[in-house]
């Protein structure tokens, strides 16, 4: 029973009355709000997903609220930004070794006959991974490098370098690979490996960047590592990884016949994975190996014997003389830039990483002929800055410098010469 007056109880029950509308009208409205909400959450997160999945495809943001009684949608498109390279911001990643170069004080000596030596960085893939940061690209290197002092100063050169060094491992048990080079007298390089093992050789698969490999734009690799294992094995995991992730496989043989234990087994390993390449770059002095001792200026043999069905562009690099090119479509040759030589390590790994650079920013090279051209030019130029100076990585290019050459040797006309300088790295 009630204390309250009857009057109060009457004004209790219309209040009640008078209430219970609005109480119902925004119990419904919150659910219905909730309920958008939930789903809107959901088409977030599918786009969210999907953006991570293909960069270029935009997210939407969305919010509700409600104004005079109605519910409000407010939809923004947003575009997510990723602190690590997309496969599309043209990564190039470097499989392989890097090791100590000892190159000669002075030139035209053999071995013996060098009074001293000046240490240098090299390593082919490391060669081209630094080429292409110098030319303003984006690179990064996998590859395993003694626990030692020689290890760490090759580390934080790429890292000097704006090179990716976090796909580099340490081997506390093995080491730095160490390598004697020079340039004698007759024009032919002289080198003396010590690796046995080095730490380079002993890469595992469970040690690859898996996150590099599937960033990778162009996926590039020699054929050193497949000499022995576990290196061989980690080399052609990070092959099946990058091809998967829609990379495209860069391979340059790079042939050392002196650290295989014979022609027969460098020769059936290099061609081994030949077929799963897209781009190609070769010498003549290997072509005439991988053919058994066919003329390597003869076209017919480098497209019957190496050009295979899948291939993008095969590369014929002819030293000073420049290179000569072949796709499905077309094939030619781009004349090289003159320059007084001093040492040649690394001009083949300079001009890599020069077509890499193009290449990595503009996929359409392929198709057009003409475009492909200054890229060759480019890359011809970016080996003769390299041999101007001693050591491979020291006297790898800059993009300046090898527009600078390319202005003086008047081989360029200003309109190319914008081209180059306006292809986003």
């Amino acid at each position: 029973m009630s204390l309250l007056p009857p009057s109060t109880l009457n004004h209790e029950r219309s209040f009640k009355q008078y209430k219970s509308p609005i109480t119902t009208t925004t119990s419904h409205h919150r659910i219905r709000l909730l309920l958008l909400l939930l789903l809107l959450l959901l088409l977030n997160l599918t786009s969210y997903i999907y953006n991570t999945v293909s960069p270029n495809i935009p997210c939407f943001c969305f919010c509700c609220c409600s104004l005079h009684g109605f519910d409000v949608l407010i939809m923004a498109e947003v575009h997510f930004q990723d602190a690590g390279p997309k496969r599309n911001s043209s990564l190039v990643v470097c499989f392989g070794e890097m090791l100590i170069d000892f190159v000669p004080t002075v030139g035209g000596v053999s071995l013996a006959e060098a009074p001293a030596f000046k240490k240098a960085p090299g390593g082919a893939p490391a060669n081209v991974a630094v080429c292409i940061a110098r030319l303003d690209g984006s690179s990064a290197f996998i590859g395993k490098l003694g626990d030692d002092e020689f290890g760490h100063m090759l580390s934080n050169i790429l890292k000097q370098n704006n090179v990716d060094n976090s796909g580099v491992r340490f081997d506390p048990n093995a080491r730095t690979a160490l390598a004697f080079v020079t340039l004698r007298a007759d024009g032919e390089r002289e080198f003396l490996f010590f690796r046995h093992p080095s730490a380079d050789m002993l890469l595992r698969e469970s040690e690859l960047s898996i996150n590099l490999l599937e960033q990778a734009k162009i996926f590039h690799y020699g054929s050193i590592s497949l000499i022995s294992e576990p290196c061989r094995s980690a080399h052609l995991a990070a092959m099946k990884i990058a091809k998967k992730s829609g990379s495209i496989l860069s391979y340059d043989p790079n042939l050392r016949l002196a650290l295989w234990p014979s022609a027969e087994a460098a020769r059936k390993e290099i061609m081994g994975i030949w077929d799963q390449a897209d781009v190609i770059k070769i010498s003549e002095e290997e072509i005439t190996f991988l053919t058994g001792g066919e003329d390597p200026s003869d076209d017919n043999v480098v497209l019957k014997k190496l050009f295979h069905p899948n291939l993008k562009l095969l590369i014929v690099t002819e030293g000073s003389e420049g290179c000569r090119y072949y796709t499905k479509e077309f094939k030619g040759r781009v004349a090289g830039v003159k320059v007084k030589p001093v040492d040649t390590t690394g001009a083949g790994d300079a001009f890599v990483g020069g077509i890499l650079s193009k290449l990595a920013s503009d996929t359409d090279l392929f198709k057009d002929e003409k475009r492909l051209r200054v890229a060759l030019l480019f890359a011809n130029a970016c080996g003769a800055v390299t041999v101007t100076e001693r050591g491979a990585i020291p006297a790898l290019p800059t993009k300046e410098a090898v527009l600078e050459l390319l202005r003086k040797s008047l081989l360029i006309d200003e309109i190319e010469q914008e081209s180059l300088k306006c292809v986003p790295a």
